[in-house]
């Protein structure tokens, strides 16, 4: 059983930059392909980022080259760097972790870009 924490979310003024942490444990976090999801009030959540077990990345376009998704696998952790934030980047940011069947979800955390 795999256990994801998220920090690093908060207000953040348009143009700005916020680094969101998820430290995972429980598992072999290097077996895990881990993304970042994000969900804004009245909308689905949505894939922001994700990075293979080989570190290959995606991005959706909205957030392409603004946003980087990195992994520390000695640290267990996953970064979201985001750039040039936008009001439109205001939502809840959920870490995910998959591998095989298995698929964990953190609790989210809260970042705000006022307009």
């Amino acid at each position: 059983q795999v256990q994801l924490v998220e920090s690093g979310g908060g207000l953040a003024q348009a143009g700005g930059s916020l680094r969101l942490s998820c430290a995972a444990s429980g598992g072999i976090t290097s077996y895990y392909a881990f993304g970042w999801y994000r969900q804004a009030p009245g909308l689905e959540r949505e894939l922001v980022a994700r990075i293979s077990r080989g570190g290959s990345t995606e991005y959706v376009d909205s957030v392409k080259g603004r946003f980087t998704i990195s992994r520390d696998n000695a640290k267990s952790t996953v970064y979201l760097q985001m750039n040039s934030l936008k009001p439109e980047d205001t939502a809840v940011y959920y870490c995910n972790a998959k591998w095989n069947t298995e698929d964990y979800w953190g609790q989210g955390t809260r970042v705000s870009v006022p307009s």
